[in-house]
């Protein structure tokens, strides 16, 4: 059985001292949580919040991270850094740093390769734009992004990664997929990880992170191959990700 993964995404949301008020309200609200939990900070306030979850059952997400160890790489943050601040998973491959920021295919395979080497747990977005779905490319689509990610690993290190399926036009839009799509394209993920590395795929926790929220999580969460969700704007308030997070409940 894979152990379901609920992960926050603020993106670019709360200064230092609203990070610590929102997660001081968060923890009691998850701490009986049967998955998972995963908050996905700025990294201003990596410190205020390590301070506060410290010895709870929520653990610390970066946003990005770089694949080199150290370099003339302005504004970026390294594997190490990440580490040292009390980092345990970084988000990687995002859709909009991939729009914004010019995130491709390859580079989001260096920072996972740099990120399993570092001992964090990388969660990589794949997902396809609205045009493409149409055009009937979705499958092939998010297999390929799914496998140049993983390319370089082995599958004893593919079986503790987490990849999380966000269909692009989906993401900050109100838009959802339904229930039986979200999971029929995680299934072909899944599908195409097994094709490469075997009975790993087995045990990769495959997320669904398309505008999740606590109307629509019980019914993503019933699907036999979605193992969790990253959350957007329903993160940024405690009792809206609490209710995710509590899905089973």
């Amino acid at each position: 059985m894979r152990k379901p993964i609920i992960a926050g995404n603020w993106k670019m949301n709360k200064t230092p001292s609203e990070a610590k008020a929102l997660v001081t309200e968060l923890i009691p609200l998850v701490k009986d949580a049967n998955c998972d939990v995963v908050v996905g900070v700025p990294a201003v306030n990596f410190a205020a919040v390590a301070e506060v979850i410290k010895g709870t059952n929520i653990k610390l997400g970066a946003q990005n991270m770089h694949w080199k160890e150290s370099g003339a790489y302005t504004g970026e943050l390294s594997a190490a850094m990440l580490k040292e601040c009390g980092v345990e998973y970084v988000i990687l491959g995002h859709s909009e740093r991939r729009q914004y920021f010019g995130e491709t295919d390859a580079t989001v395979n260096l920072r996972t390769l740099a990120a399993v080497k570092a001992g964090l747990t990388p969660i990589i977005c794949v997902g396809e734009k609205k045009e493409e779905r149409e055009a009937g490319y979705t499958n092939a689509l998010v297999a390929y992004q799914t496998l140049i990610a993983l390319t370089g690993l082995t599958a004893e290190q593919v079986k503790n990664v987490v990849i999380a399926y966000e269909p692009v036009w989906a993401i900050g839009t109100g838009l959802t997929a339904t229930d039986e799509q979200a999971n029929e394209t995680i299934g072909v993920i899944r599908a195409a990880i097994r094709g490469v590395y075997g009975d790993a795929a087995d045990e990769v926790r495959i997320q669904y992170g398309g505008s999740m929220n606590p109307k629509n999580c019980k019914g993503l969460m019933a699907q036999p191959e979605i193992d969790g969700g990253l959350i957007g704007g329903a993160s940024l308030k405690a009792p809206d990700f609490a209710q995710v997070v509590n899905f089973d409940k």
